[in-house]
């Protein structure tokens, strides 16, 4: 966790010190598509761990009850198609502020 918390500090004072390095102003600093890449990358990633924490609990929900097949699995599918939604959704998201900030 520290670590983790270590990489978004130093993201955060890479991207706040852009903008310090322009020079006296003549040159703009776009910062809406490093925003929407990290915007996306952190919903691709967090969908993956809910994708991948829900196919963990589907297997170990089998593993002990063989007999609930059917259930869990229709679960399963409807759970990991939100899951999955999010992602899309975020990406249209940002496809439209990318394509508002031109």
């Amino acid at each position: 966790m520290r670590k983790l918390q270590f990489v978004f500090m130093a993201l955060a004072v890479l991207c706040c010190a852009v903008p310090a390095f322009a020079d006296g102003g003549s040159t703009v600093v776009n910062l809406v598509p490093i925003g929407a890449g990290i915007g996306m990358a952190l919903a691709a990633g967090l969908c993956g761990l809910g994708q991948g924490k829900a196919t963990a609990s589907a297997t170990e929900a089998l593993a002990r009850n063989p007999g609930a097949r059917a259930g869990i699995m229709t679960l399963l599918v409807l759970g990991l198609a939100f899951i999955e939604s999010l992602t899309l959704f975020t990406l249209v998201i940002v496809f439209a502020v990318v394509a508002n900030a031109k």
